[in-house]
């Protein structure tokens, strides 16, 4: 048997936690004496963007880098246990004035927070599908179930047509006149059948004459 393989499997390092979202890498390294003294400074600082009364005790003077002190406090400001107050100083070589970089609040270790961002197509799970097309097929099958309802164009098309069909045949009776209209008459023949009983009588009388 070969022990290689279960000695390089014991001497693997266990693998390092993984770190929050939101919580930040601090520097190791001695920070510089005069920032890190300068805490009521960095209080004070502070002050202008909260109230003192949710500004807590002091924390620890983390390092930045040369000449960068981050000053943390705690905070006690309501929804927000476990966060911390922050304050970046820095000063020039040999020099001792003090300049405020920044100013803030972040979370720690024990911080309530979001958690991670998912992605979509990770988050959804073989039954959030199935749902969601029971849920499509049964709208729709109620889609296909309701009539559709007329459009309210099509309802005053529809009447206007209805309307104009009904106008049609009394425009048409107003066009042929009515009986006993007036018109061109035509007289009757009278003097035609006159003239011709004229001359029968004409006709007649010599007759009635001669036997005389």
């Amino acid at each position: 048997m070969n022990p290689e393989p279960e000695q390089a499997e014991s001497k693997a390092e266990p693998k390092a936690p993984k770190r929050r979202a939101g919580v930040p890498v601090w520097r190791t390294g001695k920070p510089d004496a005069v920032l890190a003294a300068a805490v009521g400074t960095a209080r004070t600082a502070i002050e202008g963007i909260a109230k003192a009364s949710e500004i807590g005790d002091h924390l620890a003077a983390r390092t930045e880098g040369d000449r960068v002190v981050t000053h943390l406090f705690e905070s006690r400001l309501p929804g927000y246990v476990g966060w911390q107050w922050y304050a970046v100083l820095t000063r020039n070589s040999r020099s001792k004035v003090i300049t405020v970089n920044e100013l803030g609040l972040l979370p720690s270790e024990n911080s309530i927070l979001a958690p991670e961002w998912v992605p979509w197509a990770e988050r959804v799970r073989p039954e959030d599908a199935q749902e969601q097309e029971a849920d499509d097929q049964e709208q729709d099958s109620q889609e296909t179930q309701e009539p559709e309802a007329p459009d309210a164009q099509d309802t005053q098309d529809e009447g206007a047509a209805e309307g104009a069909a009904a106008a049609a045949p009394e425009a048409a009776a107003d066009a042929v006149p009515a009986r006993g209209a007036a018109g061109p008459q035509t007289e009757p023949d009278g003097g035609a059948e006159s003239g011709t009983e004229t001359a029968a009588e004409g006709e007649t009388e010599p007759v009635s004459q001669e036997h005389a």
